[in-house]
């Protein structure tokens, strides 16, 4: 079946969560919105490319910082209303220069950072 992004089940802003996760690793690394442009835009260049709700732009991963996230596979959850981004990612996926977004957890009712910025 060929695959019409269409088909996916946007918001009323017309855009769907897209967790990014390294296909190497298996870690998750971040959380941001696609529109049916920027899913259209990251399959054809293999450059993931999101939508900026803030700035109302689209923006490719790592165009500025050169921490590009490089799609090795999309996958579309049961219900067409979320995506997993399988990537090879190069250098820090979060904006803080940490590996991943998700670095504080929370344990026994305090927050630890887990994650420290890379040198």
């Amino acid at each position: 079946m060929k695959f019409d992004a269409g088909t996916l089940k946007y918001d009323a802003q017309g855009l769907i969560p897209a967790i990014a996760q390294e296909a190497a690793t298996g870690d998750v690394l971040m959380f941001a919105w696609m529109n049916a442009e920027a899913v259209a835009r990251t399959l054809a260049s293999g450059q993931v490319t999101y939508w900026s709700r803030s700035r109302q732009a689209f923006w490719a991963k790592g165009e500025s910082s050169g921490h590009v996230q490089r799609l090795v596979e999309m996958r579309i959850d049961c219900d067409r209303d979320c995506l997993l981004l399988l990537v090879e990612q190069a250098g820090p996926a979060c904006h803080t220069n940490r590996h991943a977004c998700f670095y504080t957890a929370v344990r026994g009712g305090a927050e630890v950072e887990i994650l420290a910025p890379e040198a």
